[in-house]
């Protein structure tokens, strides 16, 4: 799955337009590297994102097309 519709579906960012122009600005990495929104993403990749001052670090645990609000969490841990 793209790296932006992972971010979208899992509610880790709201709107997948938000996704696309953090991945160009740079500010999210896929296992220590920088990725562009076309990134693929599997499970046990570990994100990090960056917001402002603060930075999310999380692993992916599963990997689905559509998800609930109530279910998106169980997409990623926090670490």
């Amino acid at each position: 799955m793209r790296l932006d519709k992972f971010l979208k579906v899992s509610r880790l960012i709201k709107r997948r337009t938000v996704a696309n122009e953090a991945c160009d600005a740079g500010r999210v990495s896929i296992n220590g590297t920088v990725a562009k929104a076309s990134a693929n993403v599997k499970v046990g990749d570990v994100i990090e994102i960056g917001f402002g001052t603060k930075n999310v670090k999380v692993e992916v645990l599963d990997i689905q097309d559509t998800t609930k609000k109530e279910e998106a969490k169980e997409l990623f841990r926090y670490l």
